[in-house]
């Protein structure tokens, strides 16, 4: 829990929180509601690191980041968690590869759990892919041993669908 600011809010009953938790109340804080595409040139100017705007779903915006100079795309959904019926990533990744159109790379986030998923959004483009809960689910089964082993049967299972799929490299 080292990510939150102040672990009393993070970890206190409803007592003075109305019906929400003290952790709900927290991440509420944390979200930015007037967070807009300028925020991207203000960004930039003060980074010399690329700038990777996550959470895009549509073609319309994957354009809207390019107007505003991003260096690359993250399809995400956040898990699915933030709204309920939001699309798969993979669903909508060739969409938004193809409204970028090669100008930045496209990653790819959520509902990766196999190495034929890592496969799959490879083939509709995506540069890479970002890897969440079978990440978190070796950490807490068996720590940093789980994480590489979820790793290396990942990477396995991608080169045996690759070969599967005629493709040796």
């Amino acid at each position: 829990m080292t990510n939150f600011g102040s672990a009393e809010l993070a970890f206190s009953s409803a007592e003075g929180y109305g019906e929400d938790s003290g952790l709900a109340v927290y991440v509420a804080q944390a979200i930015d509601p007037t967070l807009c595409w300028e925020h991207i040139a203000w960004l930039k100017k003060n980074t010399h690191l690329p700038v990777v705007v996550k959470g895009v779903l549509r073609a319309e915006d994957a354009l809207e980041a390019l107007i505003h100079g991003v260096d690359g795309i993250l399809v995400s959904n956040h898990g699915a968690r933030q709204l309920d019926g939001v699309p798969a990533t993979l669903d909508v990744l060739s969409e938004v590869v193809s409204a970028v159109a090669g100008r930045c790379e496209v990653y790819l986030d959520g509902g990766v759990r196999r190495g034929t998923d890592v496969l799959k959004a490879l083939a509709l483009g995506a540069t890479a892919v970002f890897l969440g809960r079978p990440v978190l689910w070796g950490l807490a089964c068996q720590g940093e041993q789980g994480v590489s082993d979820v790793l290396e049967l990942m990477r396995d299972e991608l080169h045996l669908a690759m070969a599967l799929a005629g493709n040796n490299g």
